[in-house]
């Protein structure tokens, strides 16, 4: 199955945001996606870009994201944070995966990154196996710390 794989232009954003509901339908978090296909092309595609997205498209039809932004580690200095990496499951096993983690490492190779990073579902045996036959390391005594909307403003109101 061929495929393309380029960096998304605002009209790709519906379809995005589409892939991005679907990891949440998945990730058992269906109503967690709180964006739109409009915040997405302000974020991404105004004057200070919030992030770069890669699409995989297969009969000009969007069927793989991955979605990444810079972060700053103060060990190792510019790191790349893949966001999501996502794939339609109908077209899971056609390399297409592959063929869009290889565009986010060969862009953080450009960027000079110093580390590439993301997060994995600890259930989600097929991704973490995915990933380590890459060479990533699964990072498993690491815990991921949020402070969502709510907590913020929690947090807030107790040091006023």
């Amino acid at each position: 199955m061929g495929f393309i794989i380029r960096a998304a232009t605002e009209k790709d954003m519906l379809q995005v945001l589409n892939l991005i509901k679907e990891l949440a339908f998945f990730e058992k978090e269906p109503n967690a996606v709180e964006i739109s296909a409009n915040d997405l092309k302000k974020d991404g595609f105004g004057k200070y870009p919030a992030f770069k997205c890669f699409v995989g498209e297969i009969n000009n039809h969007v069927e793989g994201i991955a979605l990444v932004y810079q972060r700053y580690s103060t060990w190792k200095g510019v790191v790349l944070h893949l966001e999501d990496l996502v794939v339609n499951p109908k077209m899971r096993g056609f390399g297409l995966g592959t063929a869009l983690l290889d565009e986010v490492v060969k862009y953080g190779c450009h960027l000079g990154v110093k580390r590439i990073s993301w997060e994995v579902l600890d259930w989600n045996e097929e991704a973490i196996t995915f990933y380590e036959k890459k060479g990533a390391k699964v990072l498993r005594d690491w815990d991921v710390v949020q402070l969502d909307e709510q907590g913020i403003k929690n947090y807030l109101s107790k040091i006023d």
